[in-house]
């Protein structure tokens, strides 16, 4: 009695462990709040600065960029104007052989507006709307009303040290310098000048960006000059990488990660070290919802102390293990699924790292400050960079640089790129797993493995869904020793179960004795009730990182298999549009039909099907349960998958059929081993693996002794 309750413990918990990580891995599939919609860039809105913001800057700079410049100081600037860096029309610019990306540069804030893609060619790419595709936008600005639009590389706040000023850069307009370009890149500098009490210019600050064709690359360096007879001592906040797009309507993928150099050794801090997105106070992953509730009541603490410990949990890297040792910032990148943003302060000439960087921090950005926790599609993130007090002697000048990178998440670019591979950039691909992911250690690598191997295969096919398809079949023949040992251990076990119920009858008041006539039963007949078993848990982490490889992969991203049905694997196979329709209850949004999840529950109904179950007619609750299960699983899979990518569903399905199509043949290769050892051609012993072998006749010499 206790072996099989053992054993239905055991396989419950499997299944129960299976359905769970997979609940988990397509949850944010179906959960994200879906935003069809674009607000103008340069509208205006009736909102109010919410706690958290306030909060970001002050964890940032410990300054109000709305606090007063003191002692008349002031900043001249010059009439607003906008420069585009790169592509010159994101929608005729080939990337093969012109510029990756166009900067909007606006001279309010001297910063990065828009960062769009340029979408023709073989590395282009576009939005995948399946009407009118348009240039990707990859980054645009948060308008909130107390520091208008937020954008990349702005100045929020400029401090002299001494005369206490703080100066807002952020919203006045800086000099237009020009354009300046030739074969291979273009650059553009703007200046603003900040004055004394006595009107008197005292420091030029020059902002320059540069872009370089053929490169994903670009620079941003802010020159501060002092102009006057005296030592100036300042300090600024600048915006990192900030309103980050969301990739897909359905997910949300957005996160902040960051490198720190320890020991010159570059450590990656990956979601699980540092506060991302979503990610609560404390480190823990946590929906969106939860991060903000929590966010604005660490802010709203009127004791000053309490907050500032709860503010400083939004530092970079406050999560590492030892962050007191490790305290060398390298880069942060602010990611969506397939593309990234990376600021990186570069260090002087032959410094391993920046020493002028004093802290980094996450902003928080919820713009129509909504009720519900900050989950209405709206909220965004960013970077929002310190730097240390440096004094500037009379007639000198400090040259801050720092480099951007807008671009994909490429594991063959981060590899191959000896610039990138050097940083470290392959840590910003980040790969979905689950909640309970200490297996993330194997998950990762064995990820990237699979995109390997894809890739590989892709060389030879250029055609990812066959190249998936391939995979199934790799990954079926590699486990078909194991899977058959567990259908014929599955099969035993299931002609067993009447011996084991006398068995359990005739010691059921011994059960010492009872485990060892099961175990004898066991050996006996070459079956084993943890065999079955052992398939499911090695498939557990390749299936895992199978969807994680695919999920995360941008090379199907907007990669066909056929040209009719599943244009893009990389999104659902909307066979049939429709309008947006909410699931009631659930929430699910839905606005097409997709027919891999349907055909995929047909391939587990027979997969199903074709599993030897065990004999269930002294059992009506068993039954009852195996019956449930066949119904259930056709089910529950098709439901939990049915807006997942189309490449993801794809291999699923294939793994499914084929699955199936080789238990049938598994079946029927124990059916005919069962008619010849019922007809005694096969030796019935576990010596023999179940082969068939015909008994040999005795020699004729031995015949008549």
């Amino acid at each position: 009695m206790a072996e099989k309750k053992t054993y239905k413990v055991l396989l419950a918990v499997s299944l129960a462990v299976f359905l769970l990580l997979c609940g988990a891995l397509v949850a944010r599939n179906l959960s994200a709040p879906q935003d069809d919609s674009e607000k103008p860039a340069d509208s205006q809105q009736n909102v109010s600065d919410t706690p958290a913001q306030q909060g970001a800057a002050l964890t940032a700079g410990r300054a109000d960029s709305n606090k007063p410049a003191s002692r008349n100081f002031n900043v001249i600037g010059a009439e607003p104007s906008v420069v585009f860096l790169g592509a010159a029309d994101p929608c005729k610019e080939d990337p093969d052989t012109g510029y990756k990306f166009q900067l909007e540069i606006r001279s309010v804030g001297a910063a990065v507006r828009k960062v769009t893609f340029s979408s023709v060619g073989k590395k282009g790419f576009n939005d995948r709307h399946y009407k009118n595709p348009q240039p990707l936008v990859l980054i645009k600005p948060v308008i909130t009303p107390q520091e208008g639009q937020v954008m990349t590389m702005a100045n929020t706040e400029f401090n002299l040290i001494g005369p206490d000023a703080t100066l807002s850069l952020n919203r006045m307009s800086w000099k237009n310098l020009g354009l300046v370009e030739d074969d291979k890149t273009q650059s553009v500098s703007m200046e603003a000048f900040i004055t004394g009490p006595d009107g008197t210019a005292i420091l030029k600050l020059v902002k320059t960006y540069s872009v370089t064709k053929g490169s994903f690359l670009a620079d941003c360096n802010l020159t501060v000059e002092n102009l006057s007879q005296d030592k100036h001592t300042v300090q600024f906040n600048m915006n990192g990488p900030v309103g980050i797009q969301r990739e897909d309507a359905r997910t949300e993928d957005r996160n902040i990660v960051a490198a720190f150099i320890d020991n010159n050794d570059l450590v990656p801090a990956t979601r699980d070290l540092v506060l991302g997105f979503p990610m609560n106070l404390t480190g823990k992953k946590a929906d969106i919802k939860t991060t903000w509730q929590q966010y604005q009541d660490a802010v709203r603490l009127k004791d000053e102390k309490q907050k500032n410990i709860a503010l400083e949990k939004l530092q970079l890297g406050y999560n590492l293990p030892d962050r007191r040792k490790i305290t060398h910032f390298s880069w942060a990148a602010v990611s969506n699924k397939y593309f990234t943003s990376v600021v990186r302060p570069q260090p002087e000439t032959g410094a391993k790292y920046c020493n002028w960087l004093d802290g980094s921090s996450c902003v928080f950005l919820n713009p129509d400050n909504d009720t519900k926790g900050g989950n209405t599609g709206d909220e965004s993130i960013g970077i929002r960079l310190r730097t240390k007090q440096s004094a500037i002697a009379a007639g000198e000048k400090t040259v801050y640089k720092f480099q951007l990178y807008f671009g994909p998440k490429d594991k063959q670019l981060f590899t191959k790129n000896e610039q990138f591979k050097k940083w470290g950039f392959i840590n910003i691909i980040t790969f979905s797993a689950c909640c309970c992911c200490p297996i993330m250690v194997i998950i990762r690598p064995l990820a990237f493995g699979i995109l390997t191997l894809m890739e590989w295969i892709y060389y030879f096919i250029p055609n990812y869904g066959i190249a998936i398809i391939i995979l199934v079949f790799i990954v079926r023949l590699i486990l078909h020793p194991l899977t058959r040992k567990s259908q014929v251990s599955m099969s035993k076990m299931s002609k067993l179960a009447p011996k084991m119920e006398e068995i359990k009858k005739k010691y059921a008041d011994d059960k010492a004795e009872l485990n060892k006539q099961m175990m004898a039963l066991y050996k006996e007949h070459g079956a084993s009730p943890f065999l079955g078993m052992i398939p499911m848990f090695i498939q557990m982490p390749i299936w895992i990182a199978l969807y994680s490889a695919i999920y995360a992969s941008i090379s199907l991203r907007g990669a066909p298999f056929l040209p009719v049905w599943i244009t893009d694997l990389s999104s659902p196979d909307a066979i049939v549009r429709f309008p947006l329709v909410v699931v009631p209850l659930l929430g699910w949004k839905i606005n097409s039909l997709n027919l891999l999840p349907i055909l995929m529950g047909v391939a587990f109904y027979l997969q199903q099907k074709l599993t030897p179950q065990q004999t269930t007619s002294a059992n009506p609750q068993q039954a009852a349960q195996q019956k449930m299960m066949m119904i259930m699983m056709p089910i529950l899979f098709p439901l939990m998958l049915y807006s997942a990518p189309s490449g993801l569903n794809l291999y699923i399905m294939a793994s499914t059929f084929a699955g199936a199509i080789e238990q049938y043949i598994i079946k029927k290769q124990i059916q005919t081993k069962e008619q010849l050892e019922s007809q005694g051609l096969v030796d019935v012993t576990s010596k023999t693996g179940g082969k068939v072998k015909k008994k040999k006749p005795k020699p004729f010499f031995k015949r008549y002794v």
